[in-house]
């Protein structure tokens, strides 16, 4: 029996929990590149450090990338984690899915 796929990274789920840090990845996905001021004006309910400590978990999880242009700091999507983490966790419960299918099949055409 083949050994069941390994576990998506728990930093990546951690990451898409808040709903905040959804929402400055859906912000990055709709505006590419955004600075850190952009981001933390786009939450006026939040403090400028807690985005900043936002952008740090989403930065670790491998969600954001950073680059420093002069005095600001450029954040943009990347989008290869959820990618990896959809795979994986998709192919964890596939075989779930796949046996609950067949046996709506069999109860279909008997």
């Amino acid at each position: 029996m083949p050994s069941p796929p390994s576990s998506p990274p728990d930093s990546v789920f951690e990451a898409l929990a808040d709903p905040t840090r959804r929402a400055v990845l859906e912000l990055l996905r709709v505006t590419p590149v955004m600075t850190a001021g952009e981001l933390a004006a786009a939450f006026s309910s939040i403090s400028r450090p807690a985005v900043s400590r936002h952008l740090r978990v989403l930065r670790e999880a491998g969600l954001v990338v950073v680059e420093r242009d002069g005095r600001d700091w450029q954040y943009s999507l990347d989008p290869s984690p959820v990618a990896e983490v959809t795979q994986q966790w998709f192919a964890l419960f596939a075989p779930l899915w796949e046996e609950t299918l067949v046996n709506l099949k069999r109860q279909v055409e008997d």
